[in-house]
């Protein structure tokens, strides 16, 4: 399997820490409002890499904490004039429940920032007593020139990070680079006990602390979004290599970023959607083909045309699945010729290979693709199409669909697939009354290839599913 590794900017090949098992972190919310399309990329795509991995026999341990302490949160709380726990924990659960909403299995470990403080402080307080921190007004500071290795992960050389560049000047600061650790509270802000004062912690070391505790000193993938590169997972590499002297990961992985119809999501342009928002309009499995269909890499630009196309794209594959009645043929066993079986595992073979090549999503659902057509119209062998689509099922749960068979099949799909032949007979009916017979036999035809026989009778046309060998 290769990964790129943010890191070191090429592919890598993927060696485990421990053989059989991978343990996974990757950047869970700031709870001071609905998490918005750009974060649920994110979210979506390291939910497919721990699916992908359990999917091809890892034992996998996946961690996503929840910082419910930050300047966002307490500002959000004097807006709305509450404590800042009624915020944190307000948008925590709507967290929880939109993640659900977008078909995410929770992770196995799923810590709060709030629940670790005093470990957090603990850290701290090591890296002032080894020479890496100090303390000044109030806070502490982590001291960016201690550490040669520092802009590893991002490729900023601290003496290229200039006052007013990337760093508000601060005057308790050595560096204009140093980032906070500790912060001092100011009046009405939450406040807990430290050898520095009442305060809380700083957003870097929140993470690196709960990453460390569930998962070891260094793990296998730490994972978030390409703005998190810098300075936040810059900033927790550094605490941990000063500590340990080792990596916090051995592979950085960070999707790309996110356009509305060509421009930079932001509020002021009004092009600000929250996961919450675009669930009203769109249901969730069309938004993860929507992500998946691109490279988790790449750039990718969110607009209503393309999500349109991705609701369609999928209606091919469920419409598959109604024609060989997948429902009631799922648990059966295909008697599949020596050949067809060897079509299908050749397709189960390129699945795995886009996926081993640093998650190639856009590959992978083209295999899923050809399924379909396995499935729809590829084959008159009804074995080697419930085989496909059986396939089809399987591999696309890797991806996170087909998560509502029972509902999508056992209601909507059935009466759509009839008012669909239905809608057919009718054309050729219509074809056959203006004498275009060959219209007409070509109707008749593409729906025998779907296993549906016509047969035409003085009182009209009835039609029958046929099984095909």
């Amino acid at each position: 399997m290769l990964l790129y590794n943010s890191q070191t900017r090429k592919k890598e090949e993927f060696i485990p820490i421990s053989p059989g098992k991978l343990k996974l972190y990757a950047c869970g919310p700031t709870v001071y409002n609905y998490f918005h399309i750009g974060n649920a990329r994110a979210f979506l795509f390291f939910d497919v890499v721990r699916r992908f991995f359990q999917y091809r026999g890892y034992e996998v341990t996946y961690v996503q904490n929840i910082t419910d302490i930050d300047d966002k949160i307490i500002a959000q709380a004097q807006e709305e004039e509450v404590s800042y726990k009624t915020v944190a924990d307000k948008y925590a659960r709507a967290f929880l429940e939109d993640t659900a909403a977008l078909g995410i299995t929770a992770p196995d470990v799923q810590p709060r920032a709030t629940d670790v403080v005093p470990e957090i402080t603990a850290y701290i307080e090591k890296l002032v007593q080894h020479g890496y921190a100090y303390e000044a007004g109030g806070d502490v500071y982590f001291d960016t020139t201690s550490l040669p290795s520092y802009g590893s992960l991002s490729g900023k050389k601290t003496e290229e990070q200039l006052v007013g560049a990337r760093v508000a000047e601060n005057p308790y600061k050595r560096n204009p680079t140093d980032f906070t650790l500790w912060k001092h509270s100011k009046p009405g802000e939450p406040v807990w006990p430290s050898p520095w004062g009442e305060g809380r912690p700083g957003w870097h070391t929140e993470c690196v602390v709960m990453s460390q505790m569930y998962l070891g000193e260094t793990f296998d993938i730490h994972g978030g979004g390409s703005d998190l590169i810098f300075p936040h997972h810059e900033n927790e590499l550094a605490q941990a290599t000063a500590l340990s002297g080792k990596p916090l990961a051995n592979y950085w992985m960070h999707n790309g970023f996110l356009n509305i119809e060509g421009e930079k999501m932001s509020k002021s342009l009004k092009n600000f959607f929250t996961a919450r928002d675009i669930l009203k309009d769109y249901d969730a499995e069309t938004i993860r083909f929507f992500f998946l269909s691109k490279h988790y890499r790449s750039p990718i630009d969110f607009n209503r045309e393309l999500i349109d196309e991705s609701r369609k794209a999928l209606g091919n594959f469920y419409a598959a699945l109604g024609v060989v009645d997948f429902l009631e043929n799922r648990d059966a066993k295909p008697d599949l010729e020596p050949g067809n079986a060897e079509i299908l595992r050749a397709l189960e073979a390129d699945f795995i290979t886009a996926m081993e090549d640093d998650f190639n999503t856009a590959r992978a659902i083209a295999v899923l693709f050809e399924l379909s057509h396995k499935a729809k119209l590829d084959s008159n062998s009804s074995q080697l199409r419930l085989g496909a689509a059986q396939l089809m099922v399987r591999l696309g749960s890797v991806l996170g669909f087909f998560s509502d068979l029972d509902e999508r099949l056992g209601s909507r799909m059935p009466d759509l697939s009839k008012s669909l032949i239905e809608l057919i007979i009718s054309y050729r009916a219509e074809a056959r009354a203006n004498k275009d017979w060959a219209a007409s036999d070509k109707f008749r035809n593409d729906l025998a290839r779907l296993g549906i026989e016509l047969k035409d009778t003085p009182e009209g046309c009835s039609w029958t599913i046929k099984e095909q060998k």
